[in-house]
C-alpha cells in the first residue's frame, strides 16, 4: 500500500462520447500511443461538457441513516423477504422491456471510418480516474462509450511496482506504468470503434487483434523512449506494464432486451454485470499466479500471472455470454474494490451510492467520495446503464439494495463492530497492565536492588 496522500480526481464526468471519453489534468502527459497503420482516428465532435478536471467532492460516510433512506431500502427482515420474493433468483427472460431502447437510440448505421459512439451518453454512462499521488496517477482514464445498440466500458491499471522505471518525455518524467496504461487505453479505444461495429464479431479474433495492436504500440513506444538498458534483473520487472478489463456490448436484434456481452482482460482489473435478479457478477477472472476466489484474492498478495507489457508475451483473455436488459456494466481497477472487506461490500457501495443519487453525475461523485475514503491506490471506474433510464434502474435495484444490506453486509459489519469493541477493551486492559506493572515494580524494586547499590558504589 502506498503512503497516505490526498487523491486527485484526474477527470470525472457523465461522459460525452466524442474522440476522448475523458479529459486529462493540465499537467498530465499526453499518451504516446499511436494507432496501428491503417486505423483511422475517431471522427465526429470533440468531447464537450466535461466538468472541472480537479473536481472536489464533500467527504461522506455510509451510515445507517444515509444508507437506508425511508421508502428506498427495506428496514426489516420482513421487508427483505418481500424484496426477495419480488425479485427471485430465476433465469433471465425476454419479457418486453420499456427501456430497451435507452441505449439503442435511432441513429443511422455507422459509416466506414466514422465513430459508432453517441456524442452525448445522456444520464446513462460515466467514468472517473482518481490518483493517489497528485499528478502521478498510473491508471489511465476509463473508457465509457454508448452507441446505437453498442456500449464499451474499460479500465487500464498501470503496474507501478513492475513498471516503476521512469522515462523522459516532452512533458516531464513519467513511469513506465503511467505511459503503458495510457498507450494501451488509447489503442484499444480506437481499434474497438471499428471492431465492435463489424457485423462479424468473433471474440477470439477480437482478442487476438487487440493483443497485436497493443503489443505493437507498446513496442514502438518503448523504442521511441530510447531508454538505456536497466541494470536490474528481475522476473517481476516489465516495460510499460498495465492491466486491462474491457466489456463490449452488442444488441442482438434492434428493439430487443437481448445483448451479447463480451469481456476481454489481462491482469486483475475486473469487469462486472449488475442486475436486479442476481446483483453483482464478476465476468473476468483475476490473472494471478496463486489464484483463489474473489474473497481470497482480496486478502492474499499474489503475483500477476498475465499482464500487458512491451517485450514480454501476454494474452488478452476473453469470454462471451448473452444477457437480458436492464442491467449495468462496470469496469474497475483494483483501487475501487481491493480495499473493501468483501465483494459484498463493493456491491453495497455501488448500490447505496446509486440510491442516494438523483442522476449519474451525483452517483459518480458519491462513488468517488467513498472510494477515496478507503483506497490505498489509484482507482478508475467506468459505469454504463443498459436498457433503462437512470431513475428506472435505480427503482429496479431498490429490493437488491435492501437484500445485500440485510442478508450479507449487516451481519459482517455487526461482527466487525464487536471485534472493534473487544480490541478497544483489550487495548485499555493492556494500558492498565502496563501502569500496574510499573507501579508494583517501583514498590518491589528497593529490596530487589539493595545489594546492587553497594556493588555500583564499589564498582
Amino acid at each position: 500500500m502506498t503512503e497516505d496522500a490526498d487523491l486527485q480526481v484526474i477527470s470525472s464526468t457523465t461522459l460525452p462520447n466524442g474522440p476522448a471519453a475523458l479529459t486529462t489534468a493540465p499537467d498530465e502527459a499526453p499518451s504516446a500511443a499511436t494507432p496501428s497503420p491503417g486505423i483511422p482516428p475517431f471522427s465526429g465532435p470533440t468531447a464537450a461538457g466535461v466538468e472541472n478536471d480537479n473536481l472536489k467532492v464533500r467527504p461522506h460516510t455510509i451510515t445507517e441513516e444515509t444508507a437506508e433512506p425511508p421508502g428506498q431500502i427495506a428496514e426489516s427482515e420482513e421487508q427483505t423477504e418481500q424484496a426477495v420474493e419480488q425479485y427471485p433468483e430465476t433465469e433471465d427472460t425476454d419479457a418486453a422491456d420499456p427501456g430497451a431502447q435507452a441505449v439503442a437510440a435511432s441513429t443511422p448505421p455507422v459509416a466506414p471510418g466514422q465513430s459508432p459512439w453517441f456524442h452525448d451518453s445522456g444520464n446513462r454512462a460515466f467514468g472517473f480516474n482518481l490518483a493517489k499521488i497528485l499528478d502521478r496517477g498510473e491508471d489511465a482514464d476509463p473508457i465509457a462509450r454508448v452507441g446505437q445498440g453498442l456500449a464499451l466500458a474499460g479500465v487500464f491499471d498501470g503496474m507501478g511496482g513492475a513498471g516503476g522505471t521512469e522515462y523522459a518525455t516532452p512533458t516531464g518524467r513519467h513511469t513506465g506504468a503511467y505511459l503503458g496504461s495510457r498507450t494501451a487505453r488509447n489503442v484499444v479505444d480506437t481499434r474497438m470503434a471499428q471492431l465492435i461495429a463489424d457485423p462479424i464479431f468473433e471474440v477470439a479474433t477480437v482478442a487476438a487483434e487487440l493483443q497485436k495492436c497493443v503489443h505493437t504500440a507498446l513496442t514502438n513506444q518503448l523504442t521511441d523512449l530510447a531508454a538505456p538498458p536497466s541494470g536490474l534483473r528481475s522476473k517481476l520487472l516489465r516495460a510499460l506494464p498495465t492491466t486491462m478489463a474491457l466489456v463490449a456490448l452488442r444488441q442482438n436484434e434492434p428493439d430487443t432486451t437481448s445483448w451479447e456481452c463480451s469481456a476481454f482482460w489481462a491482469g486483475d482489473s475486473r469487469g462486472y454485470l449488475l442486475d436486479p435478479q442476481r446483483g453483482l457478477q464478476q465476468i473476468t477472472a483475476d490473472d494471478l499466479r496463486d489464484p483463489g476466489d474473489a474473497l481470497a484474492n482480496l486478502h492474499q498478495d499474489s503475483v500477476l500471472s498475465n499482464a500487458i507489457s512491451a517485450g514480454r508475451a501476454f494474452q488478452i483473455r476473453h469470454t462471451s455470454m448473452n444477457v437480458t436488459s436492464p442491467f449495468i456494466v462496470l469496469a474497475a481497477t483494483d483501487g475501487c474494490f481491493g480495499y473493501l472487506p468483501t465483494p459484498m461490500h463493493f456491491e453495497q457501495l455501488v448500490l447505496q451510492t446509486l440510491q442516494s443519487a438523483l442522476n449519474a453525475q451525483e452517483w459518480s461523485a458519491a462513488l468517488q467520495t467513498h472510494i477515496t475514503e478507503v483506497t490505498g491506490d489509484d482507482a478508475a471506474l467506468a459505469v454504463i446503464i443498459v436498457g433503462a433510464e437512470f431513475a428506472d434502474m435505480k427503482q429496479a435495484l431498490q429490493p437488491r439494495t435492501a437484500l445485500v444490506a440485510h442478508r450479507w453486509v449487516k451481519p459482517l459489519n455487526a461482527l466487525s463492530d464487536q471485534i472493534q469493541l473487544l480490541e478497544d477493551e483489550l487495548a485499555a486492559v493492556k494500558k492498565q497492565q502496563q501502569a500496574v506493572t510499573e507501579n508494583l515494580w517501583n514498590q518491589y524494586r528497593p529490596d530487589y536492588e539493595n545489594h546492587l547499590e553497594s556493588l555500583e558504589r564499589n564498582g
